[in-house]
């Protein structure tokens, strides 16, 4: 992440306040393992992206450290073979690192699943830009 600019006198203690804001938001993630973790989410809400699909729910505060942020991934057999399935996995991994830390509430769980073809396909930019989406869309209050 590159600084803000100054453009002017003054601007420096401005850009420090905001980048100070920007790096204190930035939360703690962790790895689902447990099955019973998933199919929990898998009940829960849900956002369709061209790449992905996410699902994500609010742990109950006895579940799991409620400072944290979980998340965990899956793809299926339609997303292909074994290399296919590992490859689409490793850039759902790396979109969750670059994603969640900040954009990821704490106390929630969400899980990543590859979509045949489109994980593995889709620019990892675009990637990015809907995963921010499927967070704010996951987040906003239910009509």
């Amino acid at each position: 992440m590159q600084p803000p600019k100054a453009t002017g006198a003054g601007n420096g203690a401005e850009a420090t306040e905001e980048l100070a804001a920007d790096f204190a938001c930035v939360h703690e993630v962790e790895t689902l393992r447990q099955r019973a973790d998933f199919l929990r989410a898998a009940r829960a809400r849900r956002v369709h992206a061209p790449g992905f699909v996410l699902q994500a729910r609010k742990r109950r505060p006895e579940e799991a450290d409620p400072g944290l942020v979980r998340v965990g991934f899956t793809c299926s057999k339609k997303v292909g073979n074994a290399v296919k399935r590992n490859r689409a996995k490793r850039r759902l991994r790396a979109l969750a690192r670059a994603v969640l830390p900040r954009h990821g509430r704490p106390g929630w769980d969400y899980v990543l699943i590859g979509r045949a073809g489109e994980t593995a396909r889709r620019p990892y930019i675009e990637m990015e830009a809907d995963l921010r989406r499927a967070l704010k869309k996951i987040h906003e209050p239910r009509r």
